[in-house]
């Protein structure tokens, strides 16, 4: 039996059993349906020390973000790029982004965090909205509809008949991230698991997914306000 706690198993046709620290540190097992309980948790044990580790250095990096003031010059992300804050006097219009720059009524700042929200929700739908019915006719994978959504713990989900779902907090990373995960969910339309069948229609879409995948998983900790 393992000390390390298990968060959440997830059982699927794959082969091998595998291990993923999530981006809030939580162990997640990917495991063939038939696997023993008994035999994930001899595979955790014996992969303890790296566990450990990884979750080590993703909780040092959640610690690391502070929360945010909406203050003058503060730094917000949007579409993987960094754009101050700027305090300005105007009744019209509360919230703005204009010329680079988030400008926010000095008026509205008790709503500053609602403002934002609501500009970021705008915003992914138009972009993700955009982007899905780009990679929808390249790659001839047909869907319902999309919906964005305020999860915190997935970057987007496919329903059962063809529904996409994403998170706001995407308008936040680049582009090229976006369109990896716009693709990854677009995929699942036929492939409802992780197979090589998935991972090669991602693949043929995008050939350097990885890279892709990789950027969320080191900074998706990051897009959160």
């Amino acid at each position: 039996m393992t000390d390390i706690k298990i968060d959440s198993i997830i059982r699927s046709k794959r082969r091998s059993i595998g291990l993923e620290i999530a981006r809030d540190a939580r162990l997640i097992v990917r495991a063939p349906k038939h696997v023993s309980l008994g035999l994930i948790e001899d595979v955790v044990y014996k992969k303890r020390s790296w566990i450990v580790k990884k979750q080590g250095l993703v909780r040092k990096r959640i610690d690391a973000i502070a929360p945010k003031e909406f203050v003058q010059g503060e730094n917000f992300l949007y579409l993987g790029r960094e754009y101050q804050l700027t305090i300005i006097n105007e009744k019209e219009i509360p919230f703005i982004f204009k010329d680079d720059r988030f400008q926010l009524s000095i008026h509205h700042l008790h709503d500053i965090r609602n403002l934002f929200l609501n500009w970021y929700r705008n915003e992914a739908r138009r972009v993700i909205e955009e982007r899905v019915r780009r990679y929808s006719s390249l790659s001839l994978l047909q869907y319902n509809r999309i919906n964005i959504t305020g999860a915190q713990r997935q970057w987007g989900s496919c329903g059962a008949h063809g529904s996409l779902n994403y998170t706001w907090r995407l308008i936040m990373a680049p582009l090229t991230v976006i369109d990896y995960v716009v693709v990854h969910e677009l995929a699942h339309i036929e492939e409802k698991n992780h197979s090589r069948r998935f991972w090669n229609k991602v693949y043929k879409i995008l050939p350097d997914y990885k890279a892709r995948r990789s950027w969320l998983r080191e900074n998706g900790h990051a897009l959160t306000i």
